[in-house]
């Protein structure tokens, strides 16, 4: 779906680029008897001159300026348009699916969606994503197309099909760059997300500019990443390698079985990244407190909403597999492993990868 629209983009404003572009016909200007030369069908072949005698009207200026941007024709470029400014709002994301897996309503309470045209933030506790996408509502259903330009996904696309009716958006997403879906439904195995947001409000968000660096600042205390350097111990060399999740309990929620398969955590040295279906939810640097009882560990979050915050911890052995406690950003170190609902706290038990 190759599109060259502007960012943000407005149909009066088009409309004046169609007025502006037939004025400066009338002008005779070299640029606009090209456009018109390249862009409009009826002019293929013409002279500068045959150009200039056709008598081409408002509607044909549209037509070229619908050409020029990757459109049909101007109602193409309209509908497309009039969708993009349906779209605009900040959005709560009331039900989520993934590879057959429905995750907890409680999981999602925190997170939104916030779209400004083309460009988009979608803001969790574990991680903000910024980028830009395109769609084409001629398909049906209508097709999406995700870049992710900031946060763990930078550099990834997605591509999916969505329906907006109302205030009520829904996409189907692939994960892994593979084909879009075409039904909105996941499996187990598909590595499909299926999700459905609801608009919160219509107003146009602020700071949503689809390049890295946007992100809200960090709420939550930091510290020095240089606090963070790579300490060689018996516990963290015991860490390093591929883990698969065992249990994870988020604010008192067991994570499905279904979506627990997809749990991945890895370690170099100490620098950790925890992914679920596909998707890194954490980026950090490890420091250990190996004298404490439970040990103490700390994340210094790279990634996410709140790059340069720290989250604490404690964990413990139980045999060969390793179980964490860790608190949310700004929270007070857990002194057991419970995780209760309205702590907010995550349990996990990870076992190596074989």
């Amino acid at each position: 779906m190759s599109k060259n629209l502007p960012a943000r983009p407005h149909l009066d404003h088009l409309r004046r680029q169609a007025k502006a572009l037939l004025a400066a016909l009338d002008d005779r200007d070299i640029e606009a008897i090209s456009t018109i030369q390249n862009h409009l069908p009826a002019a293929c072949g013409m002279t500068a001159k045959q150009v200039l005698n056709a008598g081409f009207r408002l509607a044909d200026a549209q037509y070229a300026i619908a050409r020029k941007n990757g459109f049909g024709s101007w109602p193409q470029l309209a509908r497309h348009v009039e969708v993009l400014r349906e779209l605009e709002g900040t959005w709560s994301i009331r039900d989520l699916e993934i590879d057959g897996v429905v995750v907890p309503t409680s999981a999602l309470q925190a997170s939104r969606v916030l779209i400004d045209g083309d460009r988009f933030r979608t803001e969790s506790p574990e991680a903000t994503y910024e980028g830009v996408f395109n769609i084409n509502v001629e398909a049906d259903p209508h097709e999406i197309d995700i870049q992710f330009v900031a946060g763990p996904e930078a550099g990834n696309c997605n591509f999916g099909i969505f329906r907006l009716e109302g205030d009520e958006f829904k996409l189907c997403l692939d994960l892994n760059g593979k084909p879009r879906p075409d039904t909105f439904s996941t499996s187990p195995g598909s590595g499909h997300a299926y999700e459905t947001l609801t608009r919160v409000s219509p107003s146009r968000p602020e700071g949503v500019t689809g390049v890295a660096g946007t992100a809200p600042p960090p709420s939550a205390p930091t510290d020095g990443c240089d606090r963070f350097e790579f300490i060689d111990s018996p516990t963290m060399a015991k860490l390093q390698g591929e883990w698969t999740a065992v249990k994870i309990i988020r604010d008192g929620q067991d994570l499905p079985s279904m979506m627990l398969r997809t749990g991945h955590r890895s370690a170099s040295k100490n620098e950790v990244r925890i992914s679920f279906g596909g998707q890194t939810m954490i980026h950090a640097l490890v420091r250990l407190g190996e004298i404490a009882d439970p040990i103490e560990i700390d994340y210094y979050n790279l990634d996410g909403s709140c790059p340069g915050a720290i989250q604490h911890g404690v964990m413990k052995w139980l045999g060969e597999e390793v179980c964490f406690c860790m608190a949310a950003q700004g929270k007070p170190r857990p002194e057991d492993f419970s995780s209760l609902p309205g702590t907010a706290r995550v349990f996990s038990q990870w076992r190596r990868k074989k």
